[in-house]
């Protein structure tokens, strides 16, 4: 299939950008549905790329985007909700699962056979935490249409990179605190660069072998969330004390920060960490994949003081 033109669903977000970036270094015409197009003047000045002001979980307008486009890619999801509800909330069902089906009958209407959609590692319908409890859902709408529509699934373990709110987040308060509360600290992450992600989702648009699968997308090593706090520790410089938490004091912490406007946290987010974020046993990886190691990555962009550093955080917001 020659692919000329893509609807990038939750595009404006962190991995977004790089998909944005690849299709874009490619000639292919991007459209990324937003709400607060102002907030978005990176990606608005790439070129092949426009960025409509618009409502994608409202079903005509999702179906007239969708006119003249050749695939979907869908990106849109969420950590928290200010709402607990089992098996998950009315947030996560909107942007998990409600949002999928709208996408897929959009598909249908407009005649739009390739979709790539991005669920998580583990998302399991029975899982421990809302989030994965909803991504699993999610999952299984898209893969049910796989008869209907040409789709591939991807399940990305945490992602890393310049932008993101994962080794930054480390990062910034590693900096401004002289200790840093750590709970959960056993459990395990298989972290992978934004950057190899995006190129796996741009790679298989027209990719016939990849119509019908799902992929696991993890980094070469596996770390405890204390090995990357450690890691980021040292690239910062920071000499703060890590004060691990027992699961008591880490839920009271994480239920104190889902608190705030923007959490950085959350008791949802902690019952996610029961399971290991790792590929291991029945792990299926795309043809071709060599995920490139985080410590060749996380010191251009933690350290930005370095001339690398900088460098790398122009190019990136250059889209090179």
């Amino acid at each position: 299939m020659d692919i000329k033109k893509v609807l990038l669903l939750g595009g404006s977000g962190f991995l977004g950008t790089y998909i944005a970036n690849r299709l874009s270094q490619r000639g292919i015409e991007v459209t990324i549905p937003t709400r607060r197009r102002e907030r978005t003047k990176a990606l608005i000045i790439q070129p092949n790329v426009e960025m409509p002001e618009a409502d994608i979980h409202c079903t005509e307008t999702l179906a007239a985007l969708m006119q003249d486009q050749d695939a979907v890619i869908n990106l849109v999801g969420i950590l928290h909700s200010h709402d607990v509800k089992l098996p998950y909330s009315k947030d996560f069902a909107e942007a998990h699962v409600e949002l999928p089906k709208k996408i897929i009958a959009a598909c249908k209407a407009a005649g739009v056979r390739r979709l790539v959609h991005m669920s998580a590692l583990n998302a399991d319908p029975k899982g421990p935490s809302e989030y994965l409890c909803s991504k699993g859902d999610g999952e299984a709408i898209v893969l049910a249409a796989r008869n209907e529509l040409d789709v591939t699934v991807f399940r990305p373990s945490v992602i890393f990179g310049l932008g993101d709110s994962f080794l930054s987040m480390f990062a910034s308060v590693l900096k401004k605190l002289p200790f840093f509360p750590l709970g959960f600290g056993h459990a395990r992450f298989q972290p992978v660069w934004a950057a190899d992600v995006a190129d796996a989702f741009v790679d298989c648009l027209g990719d016939s072998s990849t119509y019908g699968q799902a992929y696991d997308l993890v980094g070469p090593k596996v770390y405890t969330l204390r090995e990357l706090v450690d890691y980021t520790a040292q690239l910062t410089g920071s000499k703060a004390t890590i004060v691990p938490l027992s699961e008591g004091w880490a839920y009271l912490q994480a239920g104190l920060m889902w608190l705030a406007p923007k959490p950085m946290m959350s008791p949802d987010n902690l019952r996610s960490m029961q399971r290991d974020s790792v590929c291991e046993g029945n792990c299926k990886p795309p043809a071709n994949w060599q995920p490139t190691a985080l410590e060749a990555i996380a010191p251009t962009y933690i350290a930005l003081n370095t001339p690398k550093g900088k460098l790398d955080g122009f190019r990136f917001r250059a889209g090179r």
